[in-house]
């Protein structure tokens, strides 16, 4: 009979955190490469080379692929002829595995997770708990697949009670340009179909943990309808040429996984669950052998990508630049910034709004200045700062106005999209929004030469930094008269893919 100890599963857990935190799977690398290769968006390029680049740099220092490292989720199938040789819950020793993962001196990864979520949000220092499913089934092993789930990706998940007539493939096209680009697309699009509301939600997730294989599936063709739904979404999808970091392009999901469950006749739930540009995976099996420690992919499967910003590249000072110079950028500019600025998340973002409202002083001068919305992880070794790359704005959206006004604030940097309140509020303003590239948190990180607290400690990773940065690159998302390139670049793709007829696959 197969004996699992608690360490096998505590220490398995904790090195396959680690392992995901900076190894991209090896087949996304390659899916991403391929979306590089056939891309005709510069734009959509440009933010695919900054993926991959930071792809490579990660899995080579062993460093957060993405700032945001995730909540926890593990789908653990249980033999039920094991043997369990401890007195702790199966739920324990998997937390103990994940606060050991994010608190390993060499590679702290960031700690995301609150308790108390409708209250005081606490966060517990540790990322703990994790989200577990688990399954009794036949056999005397423990096989567990664990993923690190970024919050800009599942904040977009979506759930549908269509009715049994309604197409699918109508609803997933209708409802994958309402998601925005915060879930950093080029992804994967987990689909669950069947059953009740929440066990199509639950399939969305775990269909995720599956390898790329789109394209295999094309070459030899769908078996099942199923399969074919893969394909016609895969396809449709594309078509609607929202592009990396919706910029613009010819790819937006690299795979379109489903699962599906019988259920009522009277109904058709379908759940959608996108993966990010920080796709984030493993897979192990306990089997009374002692824990499992994944093992190093060889550095070959990463292409060799190089990114340079190009002839037009504006070079900003951020502490001499004025308004009469921010004007004057324009809709997909590439800038390097060099200088101070400032960064503010959620929470941060709301104590300074209260403040406002009360008349206190803020603790900083945001005039003249730039916010960058990040997160940043915790520093090791000689770094200044961990891999801090850029949030979803799109949650700032209704501070903006207020923080524009009040302050004197030039611009915002983030991730993805703005919506119509905030690209009003810079319009109104004169300001602009300009966008970092998500997914390549480490390679932002190196652009960052010095980093300090300067207000609201007590928040954490929210708290307002000050950064100094030498040549950040980044690109302008809305410019002063409130166009994005958000709205006009996928436009533009969606129409060159259907009257050019360009080449998807």
């Amino acid at each position: 009979m197969t004996v699992i100890k608690d360490r096998d599963i505590v220490e398995s857990v904790a090195d396959a955190l680690q392992f995901i935190s900076y190894y991209h799977p090896t087949d996304f690398v390659q899916a991403v490469n391929r979306a590089y290769e056939m891309e005709q968006s510069q734009a959509a390029k440009d933010a695919l080379a900054q993926i991959l680049i930071n792809s490579r740099m990660c899995a080579m220092g062993k460093r957060p692929i993405c700032q945001d490292t995730g909540i926890v989720t593990i789908f653990v199938d249980v033999g039920m002829d094991v043997r369990w040789e401890t007195s702790q819950t199966l739920e324990t020793l998997i937390n103990e595995g994940v606060r050991r993962a994010y608190l390993h001196p060499d590679n702290k990864l960031r700690a995301s997770i609150l308790e108390d979520p409708a209250g005081l949000r606490r966060n517990t220092k540790d990322n703990t708990p994790a989200v577990i499913h688990t399954r009794l089934v036949a056999g005397d092993t423990v096989d567990f697949r664990v993923a690190a789930k970024g919050g800009g990706s599942e904040n977009k998940s979506k759930l549908a009670m269509l009715n049994p007539s309604d197409s699918i493939v109508d609803w997933v096209v209708k409802t994958i340009p309402t998601m925005g680009a915060g879930w950093c697309p080029p992804g994967m699009l987990g689909i669950g179909i069947g059953g009740t509301a929440e066990k199509a939600m639950v399939m969305a997730k775990e269909s995720l943990m599956d390898p790329v294989d789109i394209h295999e599936l094309r070459d030899r063709g769908a078996s099942n309808r199923a399969e074919e739904l893969r394909l016609e979404i895969m396809d449709a999808v594309n078509k609607l040429g929202i592009g990396a970091q919706g910029l613009g392009g010819l790819t937006t999901v690299l795979d379109v996984k489903i699962m599906d469950y019988p259920t009522h006749a009277a109904s058709l739930p379908v759940a959608m669950i996108p993966n990010c540009a920080a796709t984030r995976h493993a897979h192990f099996e306990l089997t009374g052998n002692g824990p499992v420690f994944q093992e190093a992919p060889d550095l070959d499967a990463w292409p060799d990508v190089t990114w340079e910003p190009g002839e037009s590249v504006r070079r900003v000072n951020l502490d001499t630049v004025t308004r009469e110079e921010t004007v004057t950028w324009q809709p997909g500019d590439t800038l390097l910034l060099s200088g101070t600025m400032y960064t503010g998340r959620d929470a941060a973002h709301k104590r300074m709004t209260q403040m406002i409202a009360n008349d206190e002083p803020l603790p900083v001068d945001l005039r003249g200045k730039f916010i960058y919305y990040v997160g940043p992880v915790d520093p090791v070794r000689d770094e200044v700062v961990g891999p801090a790359g850029p949030t979803t704005s799109t949650r700032m959206d209704k501070f903006t106005d207020t923080i524009l006004e009040r302050t004197g604030l030039l611009g915002m940097i983030g991730k993805a999209e703005r919506g119509p309140v905030a690209i009003e509020a810079i319009r109104k303003h004169q300001a602009v929004y300009l966008m970092a590239v998500g997914g390549a948190a480490y390679l932002v990180s190196k652009a960052i030469t010095a980093a300090r607290v300067v207000a609201f400690e007590e928040l954490g990773m929210e708290a307002i930094y000050a950064f100094t940065v030498k040549d950040m690159p980044v690109s302008v998302a809305v410019d002063a008269e409130g166009t994005s390139v958000h709205i006009t670049g996928p436009k533009v793709w969606k129409a060159a893919i259907e009257e050019q007829a360009i080449e998807l696959f």
